[in-house]
């Protein structure tokens, strides 16, 4: 008879036995909910639902409020004076009008020249300094950004309407035309921001912006030198090519050097002025109102001396008074409708690509937030507004936003001041503009520019991304050798040609554990991350496994698993491949081209007597590999949460993988 001794340790490893069946009924019971758990997860919000759902949340954040509320929301998100200026004081406003009186000083004279930059007559750069400004003080959420015509825009539309319509030969026409195109800028500004897809202005990456301001201010300035040396007839190229031949011409002919003259002496005077505020912040004022001196200075100096007789060229004759209506100037059944949205989109991109840019800059020093979709909303309809009152394409001009910064403005009624100051000047002052000498508006045009050259940027891109450099360059050389349409689709190419190349071969990581954790890394990245034997576990960088890339995924994944690890040197690394797992944590959505390459994969790794295993796929990847019946093409659900426990599920098992 056995004794109880003999009697416990025959039983105890029957009692293992049980607790290991049990623990191991146990994993596969809880493997078996969280495979039902990645496999049934609720339906995905279709692209629909996504677009009219941020439609909605824009509009109307919450159903639990009344509906006066939504309406006060939804006012307050349409017009934000609504909400500062509720704490607005006295205080502020004596801020805001020193800021808006030291802008329009600048500003007056800068939309002269960026007027004659686009081709038009000097006062519709001053009625592009009324209008937007003060829709925008009433729309937009920037406080420093200032409003009006800017340099690259003006320069914008004369190069691309000038094709269609001969300022020289047919001036209603261009006029027209450049209405038409800020009405459609102004229409596709406002639905970028209703629709919430401000994603479209990112088409322009910051190299490419970057490099087309570099290319463009180089044009600019080149094109100045007509009014620096009193030249009559120009080029209406914007090549650097043209140009220059264009000068080479006119100096060879007779010339009034007079125009040189007064012109460089006032730039010597604007540049010191500048050099000064920047080496005093006491002496802020004093670059921001040298424009407007030298304006009157040089106006004063040609009417004392009467050096327009001597071959001295003026700006003579400005329409004062109130903006005029140009709504029954807007054509949209004529032949160049087409051209004129085409423009128009153009010039709204590169409008806002700036504006925003410049709000961000200025609202990050000063410690908040800027909405974008809310900027796209304002910069519309200022922009629709504008092209019904003879304004052209308005946006936040970087040099004057920085003198409102640096004039201590608080709020947008600095915009509000200027506009009114600059609605007066209209009013009461274009007369005496009559002697001022087109040499001096260039003056004023070329001192603006240095700031739109940002080499020390060019080079910080150059050392961070070569690959974002190419399309820096490629805007930059478009726009200075061929036109700037061409420069801009230069750089939208080369940044989709990156994202393109960067699609088709998407990084493809080898992962190992860090010992003692359930952390799996590149070990290319982390040499301290091992490699399982028996596993080759895989992560694909990509976030849409796709025709572009799939026949790329699926090659490498089967040359690692099959062959590569033929090749080691080491036995544990010789040691058989059993398990693929294939971490998908970054795909976040599959097309019918990528599930037919994981099928490939699957039949190749089996032909081999390898088993595939997926961990942690997206939610979108999920449903379409449901709707592909592809678990029930592969055999089962072999997929789990995360690597580690497809790892420690595998090795439990050994060959026999838990079926769901």
């Amino acid at each position: 008879m056995s004794s109880p001794k003999h009697f416990k340790e025959n039983m105890a490893p029957s009692e293992n036995e049980s607790e290991q069946v049990e623990e191991i009924g146990v994993k596969e019971k809880n493997h078996s909910e969280t495979v039902q758990w990645v496999l049934n997860p609720p339906e995905p919000p279709t692209l629909w639902c996504e677009f009219t759902g941020s439609i909605r949340e824009a509009a109307l954040p919450s159903k639990s409020r009344p509906i006066w509320s939504h309406v006060m929301v939804f006012l307050n998100g349409l017009f934000p004076i609504l909400q500062w200026g509720r704490n607005y004081n006295l205080r502020m406003f004596k801020s805001d009008l020193m800021a808006g009186l030291t802008l329009a000083s600048l500003s007056i004279p800068q939309s002269i020249g960026y007027a004659g930059l686009a081709r038009l007559d000097p006062q519709y750069g001053l009625y592009t300094s009324v209008v937007p400004p003060l829709i925008y003080a009433v729309m937009g959420s920037s406080r420093e950004i200032a409003i009006g015509p800017v340099a690259v825009i003006s320069l914008l539309l004369s190069s691309m309407i000038q094709k269609s319509a001969d300022p020289s030969v047919d001036p209603t026409s261009y006029r027209k035309m450049v209405f038409t195109a800020t009405f459609f800028a102004g229409v596709f500004q406002a639905a970028f921001g209703i629709f919430r897809l401000g994603f479209l202005v990112d088409f322009l990456s910051h190299a490419a912006i970057v490099g087309f301001m570099g290319g463009a201010a180089i044009v600019i300035g080149l094109q100045q030198l007509k009014g620096l040396l009193g030249i009559t007839h120009f080029t209406n190229k914007t090549d650097v090519v043209s140009v220059v031949r264009a000068v080479w011409v006119a100096v060879h002919q007779p010339w009034h050097p007079y125009n040189f003259l007064i012109g460089c002496l006032f730039l010597i005077f604007i540049l010191i002025a500048r050099f000064l505020g920047r080496r005093n912040k006491k002496l802020f004022w004093l670059p921001a109102i040298a424009p407007l001196l030298s304006v009157v200075l040089s106006t004063l100096m040609v009417f004392l001396t009467r050096v327009d007789n001597h071959g001295v060229k003026t700006v003579q004759y400005i329409k004062g008074g109130l903006n005029p209506s140009s709504a029954s100037q807007l054509e949209f059944n004529g032949s160049h409708v087409g051209e004129a949205a085409k423009i128009g989109l153009i010039a709204a991109i590169v409008a806002l690509t700036e504006a925003v840019a410049v709000g961000r800059s200025f609202a990050s020093a000063k410690g908040y937030h800027i909405d974008g979709n809310k900027e796209m909303t304002a910069m519309g309809f200022m922009n629709i507004t504008g092209s019904l009152t003879s304004c052209y394409v308005a946006t936040g001009s970087f040099s004057r936003s920085a003198v409102n910064f640096s004039a201590g403005c608080k709020t947008a009624v600095s915009n509000i001041v200027m506009a009114i100051t600059v609605f007066v000047a209209l009013q009461f002052l274009t007369r005496l503009l009559y002697y001022t000498p087109i040499t001096i508006l260039a003056s004023i045009i070329l001192s603006a520019l240095p700031g739109l050259i940002d080499i020390g940027e060019a080079y910080e891109i150059w050392k961070v991304d070569k690959q974002d450099f190419l399309a820096c360059i490629g805007a930059f050389f478009g726009v200075l050798f061929c036109s700037v349409e061409i420069g801009l689709l230069a750089a939208v190419t080369i940044s989709f040609a990156n994202i393109i190349l960067n699609l088709l071969r998407p990084r493809m990581q080898m992962l190992g554990r860090i010992q003692g954790t359930d952390i799996f890394c590149s070990v290319s990245q982390y040499p301290v991350a091992v490699k399982t034997p028996g596993f080759l576990i895989t992560r694909i960088d990509s976030s849409f496994l796709s025709f572009i890339n799939a026949n790329f995924v699926r090659d490498r994944i089967v040359s690692w698993a099959v062959e590569d690890h033929k090749s080691e040197k080491s036995d544990e690394a010789r040691q058989k491949v059993q398990f693929v797992i294939i971490d998908m944590s970054n795909v976040v959505n599959i097309d019918t081209s990528g599930i037919a390459a994981l099928e490939d994969i699957h039949k190749k790794l089996v032909s081999h007597g390898l088993q595939m295993i997926f961990a942690n796929p997206g939610w979108q990847v999920i449903q379409k590999l449901k709707l592909s019946k592809f678990f029930d093409k592969i055999g089962g659900g072999k997929i789990f949460f995360t690597v580690g426990e497809a790892v420690d599920a595998c090795l439990e098992s050994k060959k026999e993988f838990p079926m769901c």
